[in-house]
């Protein structure tokens, strides 16, 4: 056996026996997650009974009931797929653009100089401040819903890029002009590669911001959404109505965000275990 099949065959097992650890960590904390669920519902329960006044504060019971409804009505499954769609089309474009943006900062000094105060300016301006300007410009249709999940992704995934871009090593900058590597294949080969794990996280982040921005786009007209249930049941003082629709998004959110982890510890390679050694993944 060769040196290089010995080293090819320790990598193996040594990737298999990351891979079993991780799977025996994620079983030993499952009772701890199902313990922490039933500690937030009894004391849900607590405090509903407390309050005195199911109608304004329901406990999970009555909430379970009313999200089963939904269920089987259908209502929440058209409102689900409808806010899904739209925070998937505006993470896609905000992360395409966000990239853009942080890979031109972080590659030039001029550009960083022109970029830099016009993505730390509009990413401290939360998407609820251009509610009014997104319905006037692009009126109540999906563009202005679409474009306000846009705004909430695309600063975040370019500050991240931008960091990851200026923390690639000049060592290994240096190694590759030294054997030739022209402007071109020095952004392709080694910059772009080394900030994909800043990358990745930063769209990570983008994706909770998508979830908790489309409630707030589904306010301009929509005529389905999770955002568009919670609207209409705070105008009805549905407030049961209004707590199954919040547990149906912060349900989807977490199957997203679990969706991509595991999507990156399949398909991501090197760079994703590059992201989880810097604890960007767990």
């Amino acid at each position: 056996m060769s040196a290089t099949t010995r080293a090819r065959t320790g990598d193996g097992a040594a990737t298999r026996a990351r891979r079993a650890s991780a799977r025996r960590a994620r079983l030993r904390g499952a009772p701890v997650a199902v313990a922490g669920i039933c500690v937030i519902l009894i004391g849900w329960e607590v405090v509903s009974r407390a309050y005195g006044k199911p109608l304004l504060f329901p406990g999970p019971a009555d909430t379970g009931s009313t999200l089963l409804d939904g269920l089987t009505s259908g209502n929440i499954w058209t409102a689900s797929v409808a806010s899904v769609l739209r925070v998937m089309a505006g993470l896609l474009a905000g992360s395409l653009a966000g990239v853009l943006l942080g890979l031109l900062s972080g590659s030039s000094r001029v550009l960083e100089a022109l970029l830099e105060p016009f993505i730390n300016v509009f990413r401290f301006i939360p998407p609820l401040a251009w509610f009014a300007p997104a319905l006037l410009w692009l009126g109540s249709g999906e563009t202005s819903k679409v474009a306000l999940i846009v705004y909430t992704s695309v600063f975040v995934v370019a500050v991240n890029t931008a960091a990851g871009v200026k923390a690639v090593p000049r060592d290994m900058i240096r190694m590759a002009r030294t054997y030739g590597a022209g402007p071109l294949r020095l952004f392709f080969a080694v910059r772009l590669p080394a900030s994909l794990p800043y990358i990745f996280s930063g769209v990570r982040i983008a994706l909770g911001n998508a979830f908790m921005t489309v409630v707030t786009a589904e306010m301009l007209g929509a005529e389905s959404g999770l955002g568009v249930l919670i609207t209409e049941g705070t105008a009805n003082t549905d407030v049961r109505g209004v707590f199954a629709a919040l547990i149906t998004l912060g349900a989807l959110g977490l199957c997203a965000d679990r969706a991509f982890v595991r999507l990156l510890r399949r398909y991501g390679g090197r760079f994703s275990a590059a992201t989880r050694e810097e604890g960007l993944i767990r």
